[in-house]
């Protein structure tokens, strides 16, 4: 088996699978943004996933949800530093799970496993406004919530087969 891992212990499949994982959600993040910010500055911009009346990425990305989750404007003024795109917060989670991904330490194991719960619980949050008080459809949205899902599982996989965490469960 040694051949499947990296000198860091790090599964082959792994690395890959997190890097593609982690690059296709930063750039659904990356275009999120895009447009967000071009719909923003031209109310006449038409997105490529602006699909029709109820399949529409722009109308999500500039609904109240699409800042702060739509929770942070309770807290700060709307144009806060603080109230920032969730495109911006994705742009940090795939950064941050790509880095922490490098390495075999178990500490960084529990974080990119609690980071993923926290990103489920915003996708299951940001899901149900989507299907429920927005009405709408949205592929990018959809597609952020699978890349979230399939990093979790990951990180779950990864945190049962350390040696470490594996005794301390027994």
């Amino acid at each position: 088996m040694a051949s499947a891992a990296s000198s860091c212990g790090i599964p082959k499949w792994e690395r890959k699978a997190r890097f593609f994982l982690c690059v296709f959600g930063v750039v659904l993040s990356v275009y999120a943004l895009h447009v967000e910010l071009s719909k923003e500055s031209n109310p006449d911009y038409r997105a490529m996933c602006d699909l029709g009346e109820s399949v529409s990425c722009s109308k999500v990305f500039t609904s109240r949800w699409g800042r702060g989750f739509g929770l942070v404007q309770f807290f700060v003024a709307e144009d806060h530093v603080l109230n920032q795109p969730n495109s911006i917060l994705g742009i940090i989670f795939y950064t941050l799970q790509l880095s922490l991904g490098l390495s075999a330490s178990s500490r960084a194991a529990m974080v990119l496993v609690l980071s993923s719960w926290v990103s489920i619980a915003g996708s299951l949050y940001l899901a149900s406004i989507l299907f429920f008080i927005l009405e709408d459809f949205c592929l990018v949205c959809v597609s952020t919530y699978i890349v979230n899902l399939a990093l979790l599982l990951i990180n779950l996989k990864r945190r049962r087969g350390l040696p470490g965490l594996r005794e301390k469960a027994a």
